[in-house]
């Protein structure tokens, strides 16, 4: 019998099929060609040639699922759990955060799919947590059981309010303020908020800067051009303030997790960069910090081995 799993992000959804744990049928579909997340997965079906055993559907989304109906954030999309599951014919339905299956994960990601950043020891049995920014800026925790085993926490710890760690930082936040009020974390640590913090710390600095991609200002960074480095450094800084924080207030000895879109595309930015340095830097509980392991995960599709897991659990 053949499962589904997807990962349903803010710009595009990969599609699978799990036959005994292997993965086959791996597709990405841009979002923007469909109205909504059934029309993407009926697509899908079609275009493997949809299977007359499907069973069970896994699938991880961009948004809180509290109830039968899920509204994802970052995408203009809504759906019924329960119709979904009718109408892709299948037994059993699970439908998680996207960062409740990279939690998930944690427990089924081999050594080869991540990269150590710094020399972090930490404790085996303790909370792990997985954050990381795309379309948004997700998180994920995963916590020991008593039984030996361990359980996944939606959580959205990207929309905690932004904290600044130095005065240009400070000013950005200001800056941005100005424009939308509350300042969470995702608003510039994200694809989208690498573009606005851009143009905000132009305007601090008094300078006037052109609109750019997350991606024009990633490549001119890449390339040496100081005014998009400084935005990538404090891009990159901020993160590390708030996966700082998330470590501390979650007991996180277990590891701390980076994943999303964006710094997979940055390995050797990242490593060069002051992340580990501004992780650590909570006064009396540097040394705390400095013994978390800290890993970038590099796997192509990290959600896939945790819809695994999931269907596994269930």
């Amino acid at each position: 019998m053949l499962d589904l799993i997807a990962d349903i992000g803010g710009t595009n959804t990969r599609c699978a099929l799990v036959d005994g744990g292997r993965v086959t049928a791996v597709r990405e579909l841009a979002n923007r060609r469909f109205s909504g997340l059934t029309e993407a997965l009926v697509h899908y079906l079609a275009e493997v040639g949809r299977p007359a055993r499907l069973r069970h559907a896994a699938l991880c989304v961009a948004g809180p699922v509290l109830t039968d109906q899920v509204t994802m954030v970052n995408i203009d999309w809504a759906f019924s759990r329960a119709r979904l599951a009718r109408t892709l014919g299948v037994e059993r339905l699970h439908v998680v955060n996207d960062f409740t299956a990279l939690a998930w994960a944690l427990l089924r990601l081999k050594p080869q799919d991540l990269l150590a950043l710094g020399q972090g020891l930490g404790d085996p049995r303790s909370p792990r947590i997985v954050l990381g920014p795309g379309t948004g800026l997700g998180t994920g925790l995963l916590v020991p059981c008593d039984d030996g085993g361990w359980s996944a926490v939606a959580a959205e710890g990207g929309h905690v309010t932004l904290a600044a760690a130095d005065e240009q930082e400070a000013a950005v936040i200001a800056e941005a303020r100005r424009e939308y009020g509350h300042v969470s974390a995702e608003r510039l640590v994200s694809g989208p908020g690498l573009a606005l913090l851009y143009r905000m710390l132009a305007r601090v600095e008094g300078r006037s800067a052109e609109t750019l991609t997350p991606a024009d200002i990633t490549s001119l960074a890449l390339r040496g051009d100081a005014h998009a480095d400084a935005a990538l450094e404090m891009f990159l800084r901020m993160l590390a303030t708030v996966a700082g924080n998330l470590a501390l207030s979650t007991g996180a000895r277990g590891g701390v997790y980076l994943a999303g879109g964006i710094l997979p595309r940055m390995t050797e930015r990242l490593q060069r960069s002051g992340f580990r340095e501004r992780f650590s830097a909570k006064g009396r509980y540097r040394d705390y910090l400095q013994g978390i392991p800290l890993f970038l995960i590099t796997h192509e599709h990290p959600a896939f081995p945790g819809l695994i897991q999931l269907l596994a659990n269930r």
